[in-house]
């Protein structure tokens, strides 16, 4: 495959940030003009103000984690959304339950990227085993596959006998959904005595891709393609033919932040996806995931031009409970802005004599008793807990995104 969606995913990247900065500003209006919750949130910003990522960062973000609450205070999407229920193509209830809400269009969870770069074509037929029924992967890949061209059988979930009759049956080229219920409809095929061959390439998400499964696909000569996304966001990045992380959508301005904070960390170091889409109905402004990621260096072999993630790395809450008391992300960052000495920390809870134990471990050029000694009451005055401070050299600390290290098993 060498070709591509659209000239969009080429484009320098000099280009593309100039102009989606250029777009940003009439977004940020908009939503502070039709989303309540925006309208508060951004009461005292200048959209004409936020015209490159540094001004971006100085904007609040919005949790995932706080989805649920905001919902149930100010029901049915917690005045996230721009536009009246009724005037939404689909609504969604995900676990929890968070609403999502679908907007009418083409495409409108950009997930046709995802397809194409995975081979889907107009004229393909491609068997969606995404959920259809309440939460939005279902209509989230078929709406993007009624894009590319593609027609769509919406198999859903379950049900795995039929589900291999029907590829036998229909002669699907494609699969689009989990990692590993693909596996499962090819080896009841199998079982039954099945022509299943017909699927030659697949597009999933929505969970581990392992390597039984990865060993079993390349086995028998499939293409396995991965995205990244969310419920509420959609396709966030995709993979390409290059195998070489996971290129950002277009449409999407991604962030990587230090977990617990907005503060974006220096390329190739772990931390949250953060992400801005341009949804007229739902505008999503500095969305914080909960997911961990990082940022490759350069650009994809394969041609496309935007940044890519390494891929899904963990979650990012680490909040703990030490003491019996909740220990969050955003204090040990708090900890640190408070001292801009240490460039890096990292919070190790422990257990020592029956008791829970908190060590700071701290990156810094330069060292010292009083130092130690006011990071020491920092620490205490911002967790209200005793803890004690070690320093290491810089660069020393792992690059996972971990902020909280709870080793107590």
């Amino acid at each position: 495959m060498t070709d591509f969606y659209d000239d969009l995913e080429t484009r320098s990247s000099d280009r593309r940030e100039a102009e989606q900065f250029a777009a940003l500003p009439a977004h940020l209006h908009h939503a502070k003009d039709a989303a309540p919750y925006f309208r508060q949130l951004l009461a005292d910003i200048d959209p004409a103000s936020i015209h490159d990522r540094a001004s971006l960062a100085t904007l609040p973000v919005t949790r995932k984690a706080d989805l649920i609450a905001l919902q149930q205070a100010n029901p049915p999407f917690g005045g996230l959304a721009a536009v009246e229920i009724g005037r939404l193509a689909r609504v969604f209830a995900s676990p929890g339950p968070i609403h999502d809400p679908e907007p009418h269009g083409v495409d409108p969870w950009r997930s046709a990227r995802a397809l194409f770069a995975a081979g889907f074509r107009a004229g393909d037929l491609a068997h969606n085993c995404f959920a259809y029924h309440l939460t939005p992967a279902g209509s989230m890949f078929e709406t993007g596959a009624h894009a590319v061209g593609c027609a769509v059988i919406p198999a859903g979930t379950g049900n795995t006998e039929m589900q291999a009759q029907v590829v036998a049956s229909l002669k699907p080229r494609g699969y689009i959904g989990t990692p590993d219920f693909l596996k499962i409809i090819l080896e009841k095929g199998d079982a039954l005595g099945l022509d299943v061959s017909s699927i030659r390439i697949a597009a999933v998400s929505g969970g581990p891709y392992l390597p039984d499964a990865r060993a079993f696909y390349e086995a028998r000569g499939l293409e396995v393609y991965q995205s990244y996304g969310t419920a509420d966001l959609g396709i966030v990045a995709y993979e390409t033919e290059a195998r070489s992380g996971l290129v950002v959508n277009e449409g999407c301005i991604v962030e990587i932040v230090r977990p617990g904070t907005g503060d974006p960390v220096p390329d190739g170091e772990v931390g949250e996806v953060v992400v801005t889409i341009f949804n007229p109905a739902y505008p999503l402004i500095r969305f914080a995931t909960g997911d961990l990621s990082a940022v490759l260096p350069g650009t994809s072999p394969c041609g496309r031009t935007n940044m890519r993630l390494k891929g899904w790395m963990g979650r990012a809450d680490q909040t703990t409970k030490v003491k019996g008391m909740f220990v969050h992300p955003g204090q040990v960052a708090e900890v640190l802005r408070r001292h801009p000495q240490l460039s890096r920390g990292r919070l190790v809870v422990g257990r020592q004599d029956a008791s829970d134990t908190m060590t700071l471990r701290c990156e810094a050029e330069e060292t010292g008793d009083d130092l130690a000694a006011a990071i020491r009451e920092t620490l205490s005055s911002v967790t209200k807990l005793k803890g004690a401070v070690e320093f290491v050299p810089p660069g020393s600390l792992p690059n996972d995104g971990k902020v909280i290290d709870d080793t107590r098993g």
